[in-house]
């Protein structure tokens, strides 16, 4: 056992390590047994992570009755509700500081407790460059509330109502009193946002249990399968079986087809880059598009469908999707277990074809995240057909530049704005570095205007992010962002812009040379961040590209979880 080189042994460090863990714990603790840690990111300040101190006990029963000793170990927690500038500004901080204190500390295996949005990506980054054995045990999605009858998506359905009452559609009173009926219980987004996408992920790349995502947060079957992981990574110690081995090139060829079928979050997109960048792999862009691009949307849930994930695990769950995409899932990928992913999901039946449709009937034939390079991104940038407005895949429209938040937050609803509704919004500054942290904004609010007579949805063009719950024709990620030089840093109101989603292609259609020769927008440049200190300033000077991940560029790749000198 790797902890046998703090607790075995008569000398004074030995003594240290062990005398000082002893208080309870049976005595031959330390004699051998597997140590796990629960890395647990549990808090009262992440609501959709709050109730995993439960699920942990139930981890910790399962650690104990397989003859391990459970250890639990608070990690960094990012909820991205409450957050700011952005959670995504702290991911990689989650990810470097659990994979220290796994490293440093006398442990065997780890559990990783995740849910809301960034936490089970963080949790899987830190596993992959420790490569100490590991399984997710994801927190689950909330129950639906309902509003006068009406179920409610989080977070999608904040988007929708809030528009409306822009549009003047809906009264302030009956928006401000719907807050009560969207969080009905504990666990994540009960929508296909990030959280719950990531969730089904780590599944699909094989380091949860065998049909454990999904799994409901208010189900007591999700606490069996907690018990079930805390029996499972006693084996995995035995057996040797390290992030290493079950994170590969299949693995990660089986989340992409899964993220399509599922019509899963765009945020999947930097998490998968930077988890495969911990472990070597080289995932690229254009692997989400050469594996993505023809697999079928099969999941009718919000944002790009009808149903909620309660609606999901009812119908038959992950597996019933997977089912219907076999021959395109790599079978050489394993699972925690140590069987192929496929093994346990071939023969999945749906119990309601309109939550899971079939292959032969799905929402949508071809689902996968779309690529675009072109002369406003030559390194890429992606955007989610299952979620916008399928007009609006091929379109070409005078830009109206905003840039910063703050200065779209000025300018949006004024009525003299030069704007229509075949115009293309653009938000720049809010990529890794100019933001910091590249957040969720890029869903642009619409005009009010255009908002009252009746549009619903425009091509909108950031380098930032969007909530993996909202939806429209929204083109994101742009890179190289504008504060590392991107071309969007040149963009005028009033250029046109060319979007062809079929093609492949966003343009500005501006000659190479004038754009090259346009100096940036000094708005937009007085709008980067320039922190002096701390984190920040560390983030913004090492961050790497939205197209590899936003990654640090010093934490790529990984270190295993040697230590070679004593504490005393």
């Amino acid at each position: 056992m790797r902890s046998s080189a703090w607790y075995s042994g008569d000398d004074r460090n030995a003594y240290i390590h062990r005398a000082w863990m002893r208080r309870g714990v049976p005595g031959d603790a330390f004699t051998g047994r597997p140590q796990i840690a629960i890395a647990n990111t549990a808090s009262d300040l992440t609501p959709c992570n709050a109730h995993l101190n439960e699920v942990a006990d139930s981890v910790r029963h399962g650690v104990w009755e397989a003859g391990g000793v459970p250890l639990n170990l608070p990690v960094v927690s990012l909820g991205e509700t409450n957050v700011r500038p952005t959670a995504m500004l702290w991911r990689n901080l989650a990810a470097m500081a659990t994979e220290e204190l796994l490293r440093a500390n006398p442990i065997d295996g780890v559990v990783l407790l995740g849910g809301c949005d960034k936490t089970i990506p963080a949790l899987l980054m830190a596993a992959a460059s420790v490569d100490l054995p590991a399984l997710v045990v994801p927190g689950g999605p909330m129950l639906t509330g309902t509003f006068r009858g009406t179920p409610l998506g989080c977070g999608t359905d904040v988007w929708r109502l809030s528009e409306e009452v822009r549009a003047g559609t809906l009264s302030r009173e009956a928006f401000l009193e719907s807050e009560s009926s969207m969080i009905r219980s504990r666990g994540h987004c009960n929508t296909m946002g990030t959280a719950s996408t990531m969730g089904l992920l780590a599944e699909a790349l094989g380091t949860t249990l065998p049909g454990l995502a999904g799994i409901p947060a208010a189900d007591s079957r999700l606490l069996a399968k907690a018990h079930e992981s805390g029996r499972t990574i006693v084996e995995m110690v035995a057996a040797g079986r390290r992030p290493s081995q079950v994170l590969t090139p299949a693995s990660f060829h089986n989340a992409i087809v899964t993220l399509a079928a599922i019509g899963g979050s765009t945020n999947a997109v930097v998490h998968l880059l930077a988890i495969a960048g911990r472990l070597g792999i080289p995932l690229t862009l254009a692997d989400f598009d050469r594996i993505g691009a023809g697999v079928p949307l099969l999941v009718d849930l919000q944002p790009a469908g009808r149903f909620l994930m309660e609606d999901l695990h009812r119908a038959g769950g992950l597996h019933a999707v997977l089912a219907q995409v076999l021959d395109l899932l790599a079978p050489e990928a394993i699972t925690v277990t140590g069987r192929p992913l496929v093994e346990g999901v071939d023969g999945t039946p749906i119990w309601d074809g309109e939550v899971i449709r079939t292959r032969s009937d799905p929402l949508r034939q071809d689902a996968g995240i779309a690529v675009l390079r072109g002369n406003l991104a030559p390194d890429g940038a992606i955007v989610k057909p299952a979620a916008a407005s399928p007009e609006l895949l091929t379109h070409r429209g005078r830009a109206v530049v905003f840039d910063s938040v703050e200065d779209l937050h000025a300018r949006i609803d004024d009525e003299d704005l030069d704007v229509d509704a075949d115009s293309v919004l653009v938000l720049r500054g809010c990529g890794p570095r100019g933001y910091p942290g590249m957040p969720e904004v890029a869903n642009l609010p619409l005009p009010a205007k255009l908002l009252r007579a009746g549009v619903r949805d425009m091509v909108r063009v950031c380098d930032g992010r969007m909530s993996g719950t909202a939806y429209g024709t929204v083109v994101l990620h742009v890179a190289p962002e504008a504060a590392a030089g991107g071309p969007l840093a040149r963009v005028r109101s009033g250029d046109w812009i060319s979007l062809d989603v079929p093609g492949r292609r966003l343009d500005v259609e501006v000659p190479a040379e004038e754009l090259a020769a346009r100096e940036p927008a000094p708005a937009m440049t007085e709008g980067l961040a320039s922190p002096r200190r701390g984190w920040e300033q560390l983030y913004v000077r090492t961050v790497r590209g939205a197209d590899t991940g936003a990654d640090l560029d010093f934490l790529v790749g990984s270190s295993g979880h040697a230590v070679a000198r004593e504490s005393h």
